[in-house]
Formats: C-alpha cells, sequence, structure tokens
C-alpha cells in the first residue's frame, strides 16, 4: 500500500531504491522550488529516471509523488527527534528530546515542507488528513510511552494521565513551531518545551514517609 492508500505491486530490491531515489530527488526539488513550482519533468531530469518510470512506482502522477514526499517528511519530523524520543526514561534524557526538537526546527526556519506538501495537496482532503493523523498518533505514542517509563521508574505520580500529558507535550511543541514559521523566532518553542517539561517536573510523586510516621 502507498500513503495515500492506492495499491501498488510489490517491489524488488531495485524497484525500492528506484522508488526512493525519485522521492527524495522531488523532496529537494521541492525545498527548492516549493510544491506548486515542481514538475514531474523537474523530478525526471534530477533523478535520472523516466517518465515511464515515474508512472509506474506513482501511477496517480503528480499527487501521488506529493504525498510520498510528504509521508517521507513527516517520517523525517520522528527520525530528526530520534535517539532521544526512543530513550525517554530519564530526566535528562526528556531535555535532550527538548534540545534535538529545539536543534530541528532552528534549522527549519520559517519553511516546512511538511506544512507546504499538505497545502498544496489540500488537508482536508482524505489523504492528507490520514497522514497527519499517523504522524501525531506516532509522535503521541512516543511520548506517551515515554511518560509511562518515568512512572514505572518512579520520577512520575502513578496517577497522572499519561497520554493526555503526551498529548499536552505535543501541542505545546506543535504551537510554538506554528509561532515559528509566522515570526521566524524559536523563543516561543523553547518557552512552551520548558514550561511544559517544568510542570511535568511538578508531578513526581511526592517522597514517602518513613515507617515511624516521621
Amino acid at each position: 500500500m502507498t500513503a495515500g492508500g492506492t495499491t501498488t505491486p510489490r517491489l524488488t530490491p531495485k524497484g525500492l531504491a528506484t522508488r526512493r531515489r525519485i522521492v527524495e530527488g522531488a523532496a529537494e526539488q521541492i525545498r527548492e522550488q516549493g510544491a506548486a513550482g515542481t514538475t514531474l519533468d523537474d523530478v525526471r531530469a534530477r533523478t535520472g529516471t523516466s517518465k515511464s518510470q515515474i508512472f509506474h512506482y506513482f501511477p496517480g502522477g503528480k499527487e501521488e509523488l506529493l504525498l510520498a514526499v510528504a509521508a517521507r517528511e513527516a517520517d523525517r519530523v520522528l527520525e530528526d527527534q530520534e535517539p532521544h524520543l526512543s530513550d525517554l526514561g530519564t530526566w535528562s534524557a526528556w531535555q535532550e528530546w527538548r534540545d534535538a526538537v529545539v536543534r530541528r526546527y532552528e534549522r527549519q526556519g520559517v519553511n516546512c515542507p511538511l506544512g507546504v506538501l499538505m497545502t498544496e495537496l489540500g488537508q482536508a482532503t482524505p489523504a492528507s488528513q490520514a497522514l497527519t493523523g499517523r504522524l501525531i498518533e506516532q509522535w503521541q505514542a512516543a511520548l506517551r510511552t515515554g511518560v509511562r517509563r518515568m512512572q514505572d521508574g518512579g520520577e512520575l505520580d502513578a496517577e497522572l494521565d499519561a497520554d493526555r500529558t503526551a498529548a499536552a507535550l505535543l501541542a505545546a511543541v506543535q504551537g510554538g513551531v506554528t509561532i515559528l514559521m509566522s515570526t521566524g523566532s524559536i523563543a516561543h518553542l523553547e518557552a512552551a518545551l520548558d514550561t511544559t517539561l517544568g510542570l511535568l517536573r511538578t508531578a513526581a510523586p511526592a517522597p514517602r514517609r518513613g515507617g515511624d510516621g516521621s
């Protein structure tokens, strides 16, 4: 299945490599020229592939290719947070994740390839909504796992709702990124993350009293 939900034939390793090259080349072209300014001929020239090859891997043409590029950009959002996103078991790991997120969006600046692609595809289309939903679901799941690891380790109150906490952390990131894209300033993202993580630290369980009641 493709990112858009259409059925494609099982690919050989060589076919997978060719498809990956087309997607990566299209992503580079879009970063330089934007989605609207990128044509299939641009992608063909950049990747050294023929038009028949492009339509073999992307029968839906440019729209299907753009959706594949958007899926790759969504994967990059999570990959750029690793290995920290998968290792949120200590407070230092959370701080390292915070720093990785800030660095990632500092590099990106106001130009968000994924945002441009989703606008071009139409954010209300089922395929675009599914792609955005998958990214949010995977990101929130990783944060939820991190919160639960902290609970299991006794670093956070076991009564804390891990899923809502993960949702709040994700909302803090996305709110800061939205302002960054509008103003070029990373300050709001840093403030959102620092404040949210500071509040999370206050959810640490209270020290247990000794057996004598002292």
